[in-house]
């Protein structure tokens, strides 16, 4: 490796610099066309489904994170709500024009590879630095933020931004993986065997380039809940994956998917189980985003669609995602259509 590198250390178990040195799209690479087509193959009857949450659920505030609904008022000055063209209304035109404060990550969302970082010696010198996917640090990789501070926040996302999802557009094919059939509402911990049973018993089958979704059935119920779950709800209901579960995480990195989605809060077990020799709260996410460039789906409302999938004997659909276009944001709202 030369000293130029933006990293002399990879963590083990990544594709840094698989994909090239300076790569910002992760696994997102495998999202071909090769793999756009595999998706729009499950295209056979022209049936849609929206996979996002009203923006305005669930409500509550999971793991006090402050994650608020959006909250709407009128663009201020003239140019507001009800407003006609001219002050002396000679013209007849009416319009309404309003803005929006949002949480990005408070509704159905993707995390982008900027949301999640690791203290890591990539340097290989002894002292380890917040570092994230692919090396990616902090003003020096790839200049100052705008007040000229270089934090590693705001220099961090312009390279791993939400806009490096919307660039490649996110679509292919989805695969359902249906854990609320096996679990119901309990709180289950889903390790590798439990997650294979599922797919074995309903002929579920993943490959490289496919965007996996598990059902848990708990964005369904957050809807019912309307904008005021139960605080059990939030922290001790419905599947999660055992992040703790090596097998999981080893299938997760060797499967070539290129996202993993779930109607669930944060797809793995927050908290985690147990484990005195843990370097990291949430092993999952340090796996998908830091290690693999992999984006994660948190809040998605799958039940209708699969519901239809079941009904139906099918597993597969074509997914289309793209989050907001939002430059240097660690995550984005998402409206994601399903086509069967």
């Amino acid at each position: 490796m030369t000293d130029n590198k933006r990293w002399q250390v990879r963590p083990d178990g990544s594709n840094w610099g698989d994909f090239g040195e300076n790569d910002q799209y992760g696994r997102l690479n495998l999202l071909d066309e090769q793999a756009v087509l595999a998706g729009v193959a499950e295209v056979r009857c022209g049936r849609t489904f929206c996979l996002s949450l009203p923006l305005d659920r669930p409500g509550g505030d999971y793991h006090g994170l402050g994650r608020r609904p959006p909250q709407l008022a009128p663009v201020a000055g003239r140019h507001g709500l009800t407003c006609n063209w001219r002050p002396d209304a000679s013209l007849a035109d009416v319009w309404n024009d309003d803005r929006v404060e949002m949480h990005t990550q408070a509704s159905t969302h993707w995390d982008a590879l900027a949301h999640v970082g690791h203290v890591f010696d990539a340097n290989g010198d002894g002292t380890s630095e917040i570092v994230y996917y692919n090396g990616y640090r902090g003003g020096t990789d790839i200049g100052a933020t705008e007040n000229g501070s270089g934090d590693e926040h705001g220099s961090c996302a312009r390279a791993l931004g939400v806009e490096r999802l919307a660039e490649r557009c996110v679509q292919g094919r989805g695969v359902m993986i249906d854990l609320h059939d096996a679990y119901g509402a309990e709180r289950r911990f889903v390790g590798y065997e439990d997650l294979m049973t599922i797919c074995e018993a309903r002929g579920v089958v993943v490959e490289r380039g496919d965007i996996v979704c598990l059902h848990t059935g708990l964005a369904a119920a957050l809807l019912q809940w309307n904008g005021a779950p139960p605080q059990s709800a939030l922290e001790a209901s419905h599947s999660v994956l055992d992040s703790r579960d090596p097998r999981l995480l080893q299938w997760i990195a060797e499967s070539g998917i290129v996202a993993l989605v779930a109607d669930n809060f944060a797809i793995e077990g927050v908290p985690a189980r147990e484990d005195a020799g843990a370097d990291c709260a949430e092993p999952l996410h340090e796996l998908c985003v830091f290690k693999l460039g992999m984006p994660l789906g948190e809040l998605w409302y799958l039940s209708e669609l699969n519901d239809w999938l079941r009904d139906n004997r099918r597993s597969r659909f074509l997914l289309t995602a793209p989050p907001l276009r939002l430059p240097g944001a660690v995550a984005a709202p998402v409206t994601p259509v399903a086509t069967v």
